[in-house]
């Protein structure tokens, strides 16, 4: 069989795989409680309100979109997908054992499996070149936006399994208060997606965090510093991407004008 087949049908697999153990988790669940269950259970200041995680869907039905995509026969020799190679098989694994190990209240060993995770979603991310490649609207529909919105989600959920490990092992935070914490990892985070924006100004990823961000506002009500430190973040992103946006228009503006001279 050739191996673009197999990776294709790799990919099918355990796409579908992954899907499925996020629905059992929730149906049965696993462990007898939910992600939500868990996450409201622990007085973590960098988790966001229980709405924010309804972005799951979306991310699942851009990664079908994604499977379907690159299952298709035309698709076989495609060389976007051909750099992805068997780095979403493996995000895939590792997103299904991070939920048998959270739902199992296993946080260090998720830990590891989030990191997986989120270097797998890394290499995808660099691998097809978000933001820095010319591509026809269906392969950034069904290519790239699934990757930024899904590498953007992980994002936020690596800093906030980190926060579950620390608690889970009574860390102190060197006698520094959680509200401290919690605000300097909202401030890491902002960092990351600054150069994001500088770098590609990915909108979709972006969004994300945003979304995520304005949920820790709404659900950190008690905790003012965090709130006021979270919303101020959300400002900073947004006109950080429409300033990046602005500028690149003007970029390609010049381009095309010193283009067209050169061949008037």
């Amino acid at each position: 069989m050739n191996r673009n087949v197999i990776r294709q049908v790799m990919n099918v697999i355990a796409l579908i795989f992954m899907v499925a153990m996020n629905g059992l988790s929730e149906a049965l669940p696993i462990n007898g409680q939910t992600s939500a269950e868990i996450a409201n259970r622990l007085p973590i200041l960098f988790v966001p309100a229980n709405y924010v995680f309804s972005i799951w869907g979306i991310i699942y039905m851009l990664l079908i979109g994604f499977g379907i995509y690159q299952a298709l026969p035309s698709q076989r020799e495609n060389p976007l997908l051909q750099k992805i190679g068997y780095w979403f098989v493996l995000s895939c694994v590792a997103n299904a054992t991070w939920l048998v190990l959270f739902h199992y209240n296993l946080f260090a060993l998720s830990m590891v499996t989030m990191v997986v995770l989120l270097v797998s979603l890394i290499m995808i991310y660099t691998r097809i070149g978000v933001g820095q490649k010319a591509l026809t609207l269906k392969e950034k529909v069904l290519i790239h936006i699934p990757f930024s919105t899904y590498l953007g989600w992980i994002t936020v959920a690596t800093v906030a399994n980190a926060s579950y490990v620390l608690y889970d092992a009574g860390w102190d935070g060197f006698g520094i208060s959680p509200e401290i914490w919690a605000t300097a990892m909202l401030l890491i985070a902002t960092g990351i997606v600054l150069a994001i924006i500088y770098t590609r100004s990915d909108i979709a990823y972006v969004s994300v965090i945003v979304w995520a961000f304005i949920g820790i506002v709404n659900k950190q009500v008690d905790t003012p510093i965090v709130v006021m430190t979270a919303a101020t973040m959300v400002a900073v992103v947004v006109i950080a991407l429409i300033l990046s946006r602005l500028m690149h228009r003007d970029v390609a503006r010049t381009s095309e004008m010193i283009q067209n001279r050169s061949m008037a």
